[in-house]
């Protein structure tokens, strides 16, 4: 199944996210970010990966996705 442009945005958002830290969530201003962020990161609400409909933290079930996006990322851009 090819990426959709939602899907696509949606695991550009879950990447913003901090490997690092489970104390660094994000905000998503609706008045300065584009529409399909805007868009993705309520999608990423509704599908109950992060606590708010702005941002917030990730889930466990966001981190989840998030290593799992970092993972795919990183095995794609690995030199050959």
């Amino acid at each position: 199944m090819p990426l959709t442009n939602d899907i696509q945005e949606e695991i550009n958002m879950l990447i913003r996210f901090s490997q690092s830290s489970d104390h660094q969530g994000l905000k998503v201003h609706q008045d300065v970010a584009a529409a399909e962020l805007v868009n993705a990161t309520q999608r990423l609400f509704d599908k109950k990966l992060i606590t708010q409909i702005d941002g917030g933290y990730l889930t466990p079930l966001g981190h989840e996705a998030a290593d799992q996006a970092h993972a795919l990322l990183n095995i794609l851009n690995a030199p050959k």
